[in-house]
């Protein structure tokens, strides 16, 4: 039968709350309410991980300037899980190192040797 897990949102936690502080993969999704962009950014940038993050705002200029200060590997704007395989992905601090897809992939999972030989004895 395979495992299942209903999908899940967990309000009226507060920021250092365990769920808001460690990654949590499946359908749950916390929500943290906030006044200013600036204590937003204090929240999403105040864990030890930094996979993802998603921005919601029909204000472009916003859309930039906060994805640009995110510590994320990957910020969707207005979407999620929209991804260009050709594209690098992967998190930043303790979410991963390296990066998966593109030439990054290529790096990251390529094993380089040197191999030295004098011919003459």
């Amino acid at each position: 039968h395979g495992f299942w897990t209903t999908p899940t949102v967990i309000t009226g936690l507060g920021p250092d709350c365990r769920v808001n502080q460690e990654e949590i993969f499946g359908p749950v999704v916390t929500v943290l309410p906030f006044d200013r962009e600036e204590e937003a950014l204090e929240i999403a940038n105040g864990t030890a991980y930094g996979l993802s993050a998603t921005v919601w705002t029909s204000n472009l200029a916003r859309a930039h300037r906060v994805a640009d200060r995110l510590a994320s590997g990957t910020v969707w704007i207005n979407t999620w899980l929209l991804r260009d395989l050709r594209v690098p992905f992967g998190g930043t601090k303790q979410s991963g190192v390296g990066r998966e897809g593109g030439d990054e992939a290529l790096r990251f999972f390529t094993e380089p040797k040197n191999v030295c030989i004098k011919y003459s004895w």
